[in-house]
């Protein structure tokens, strides 16, 4: 069986496999965790060492000694994300401590407004007239090669955006945004308004 996921940036969870691998109090190394490996690897993923080393699973009973099994696999190429930490104290009534790690979240512009176009609007009639009358100016008699096609088609998409830009209105976003309103709802709502029927 084949999955195919891009971009992962972390893989994480109790993966229930003790391996001298990542816990230097357990003795032995076992194939599973070879394969663990390369399902990771195979996702462009590299076993993050924490920057506290330390049990993740912790026993309550003395027979059993406390292990690392819950790991944190990070992308191998980032240098944002290059390890974790583990916080036995936060693991209050669990057996598990949680793993946590920072993720950066670069800046990103939002915008809060758009240029629409009503359907069956009076804009929206304007915009077709005007793009009708400017397709008419464009010379399409000697389209004699790829080049001349891409300059024609390049023609007809720069006419749209300028008269996209000259009949459609800014409307800003916000809470009370509805993109299905149209002037037939607004004259529906002021018919019931009036008649209250």
């Amino acid at each position: 069986m084949e999955v195919n996921i891009n971009n992962i940036l972390l893989m994480t969870g109790d993966f229930n496999i003790r391996d001298s691998l990542w816990d230097p109090s357990f003795p032995h190394h076992s194939s599973i965790s070879d394969n663990l490996i390369l399902i990771a690897d195979s996702f462009g993923l590299a076993l993050s060492k924490p920057t506290n080393p330390g049990p993740t699973r912790f026993s309550d009973t003395d027979r059993e000694s406390n292990s690392v099994i819950d790991l944190m696999f990070l992308r191998c190429d980032s240098v944002e994300l290059d390890n974790h930490f583990i916080l036995p104290d936060s693991r209050l009534s669990s057996d598990h401590a949680p793993l946590s790690i920072e993720i950066p979240i670069g800046d990103e512009i939002i915008h809060s407004s758009r240029h629409v176009i009503p359907p069956r609007s009076e804009q929206e009639k304007g915009f077709i007239k005007d793009i009708i009358s400017n397709l008419k100016s464009i010379d399409t008699s000697n389209i004699e090669d790829s080049t001349r096609l891409d300059h024609i088609v390049n023609q007809v998409g720069s006419i749209i955006e300028r008269m996209w830009y000259k009949n459609a209105k800014k409307s800003k976003f916000s809470k009370h945004s509805k993109q299905w309103w149209t002037d037939s709802c607004r004259i529906a709502l002021n018919s019931y308004r009036t008649s209250r029927s």
